[in-house]
């Protein structure tokens, strides 16, 4: 099963930006615990949907610069502060942009806002394919995925 916690991508600038959207249902079986008669989208949750289109952002980066999808992995965060509750329905806006790119790594810079307004932030640290595919097939079949997930979120990915 994979998360799929970006409902779209807007905007994909390589090298640059990217923005997103995402919108939590009440009807999802998170709000049953968090919380009763008063639901909110958890942190976590928000810290990985702006880890999941950094994660977009560099390896369509990556991809371009250097022909290979990197895989990119989510290992660290610096400066996160949640500001605003964020109930069922409201549309987060996500944002992404790139502190540093390096040959095995990134560092990214994101936010949340929910009606113009930050809701939550982030610097977030990635590597690059930890466990390196190293069985043509295997890369092949990664960098399909990843390449049909991108496709599936950003309806202005160039073919």
């Amino acid at each position: 099963m994979r998360w799929l916690l970006v409902d779209r991508i807007d905007e994909l600038i390589p090298g640059e930006s990217a923005v997103g959207i995402k919108t939590f249902n009440l009807s999802e079986p998170l709000f049953q615990d968090h919380f009763p008669r008063f639901p909110v989208v958890p942190g976590v949750l928000m810290l990985e949907s702006m880890a999941q289109l950094a994660g977009k952002l560099i390896g369509y980066t990556v991809r371009e610069e250097r022909g290979d999808w990197p895989w990119p992995i989510f290992t660290m965060a610096d400066r996160v502060k949640f500001r605003k509750f964020v109930r069922p329905g409201d549309v987060i806006t996500l944002e992404s942009s790139f502190i540093s790119l390096r040959e095995e790594s990134a560092q990214m810079k994101n936010r949340c806002r929910v009606n113009g307004k930050m809701v939550a932030q982030a610097e977030q640290t990635f590597v690059f394919n930890a466990v390196p595919l190293e069985d043509d097939v295997a890369r092949r079949e990664v960098e399909a995925l990843e390449e049909q997930a991108l496709r599936l979120l950003w309806a202005a990915c160039p073919k």
